[in-house]
């Protein structure tokens, strides 16, 4: 199982956040994040039951899709003050538990998710637990993709006949559909005036991108001007779009084997006032 570690913190920070309680330690510490954190990952992993895990992380900013696209991510506001100190005291829980964090400065977690699970998916079974749908791009029949939905333990787990049920959509065709519609989380446009529908409806009908540019003169003519007129951004878009699968990194299989020591973890888990959590642990021990 591979966590893409950012999306299960900021999620887990903004279910209690919202309410406008914060847990601390008795020093102040915030500590809500790490808590939903946990809980997230432990039920995750108490129901698809990995041999393996490996949590991925950004490694700030600065990544090569900003210095293609120097607006890439711009709109984001920065992290919440209780937020901040929480990204290295989560990597110290997951550390506690034995489970390696991964991440590559230049690149995105998506870019290492998606080079583990190339790496590791031609000998077993990869599953890649997110709440970012950019993900379903890397289903295959050795990987799945498990996107964490609203509500506590519901997922919705896609491999690449579950996404082409729901979607219309071969894995790789994701891609070409953001290429066209942009991405407003990711600060990146697309092509001005195609929303999602119309994205779906071109790259099924057309297959591809390539496939639309091909048969411009099929398209209605509000379509084929607007697609002209955003050519240069549309062929920028795409390659933000795709997930990058050769991160240069090193990861053992060894190391991400699931195999907690209840005592170091249950020591962790004391040290930050988080006891309630550790009957959690028993479940996921692989002896």
């Amino acid at each position: 199982m591979l966590v893409d570690g950012m999306a299960l913190l900021f999620r887990a920070y903004y279910a209690t956040a919202s309410s406008g309680y914060i847990r601390r330690t008795k020093s102040g510490l915030p500590t809500n994040a790490v808590y939903g954190f946990l809980r997230y990952l432990w039920d995750a992993i108490d129901k698809f039951n990995p041999t393996h895990v490996a949590c991925c992380w950004d490694m700030g900013s600065k990544t090569f899709r900003s210095e293609q696209f120097a607006m890439y991510k711009g709109n984001r506001p920065d992290a919440p003050d209780d937020l901040i100190p929480q990204f290295s005291l989560v990597r110290e829980v997951t550390e506690c538990l034995g489970m390696p964090n991964l991440g590559v400065e230049g690149y995105e977690a998506d870019d290492c998710i998606g080079t583990l699970s190339r790496r590791f998916g031609g000998d077993m079974k990869v599953m890649i637990l997110s709440g970012d749908h950019d993900l379903l791009q890397l289903v295959n029949e050795s990987t799945s993709v498990i996107i964490m939905k609203k509500g506590h333990g519901n997922y919705m787990v896609y491999t690449p006949e579950t996404l082409y049920a729901e979607k219309g959509l071969l894995p790789k065709q994701v891609i070409d559909v953001k290429g066209l519609m942009g991405d407003t989380s990711d600060n990146y446009p697309g092509v001005r005036g195609i929303g999602e529908k119309t994205a779906v409806k071109l790259i099924q009908e057309y297959e591809s991108v390539d496939g639309i540019l091909e048969n411009l003169d099929s398209l209605t003519k509000g379509v084929r001007s607007k697609i002209e007129a955003d050519l240069d951004m549309l062929h920028l878009s795409r390659q933000l779009a795709e997930i990058h699968c050769e991160v240069p990194m090193e990861c053992e299989l060894d190391l991400c084997r699931l195999a907690v020591d209840p005592e170091r973890a249950l020591q962790k888990l004391e040290e930050l006032e988080m006891k309630s959590l550790s009957h959690l642990i028993g479940a996921a021990v692989v002896s």
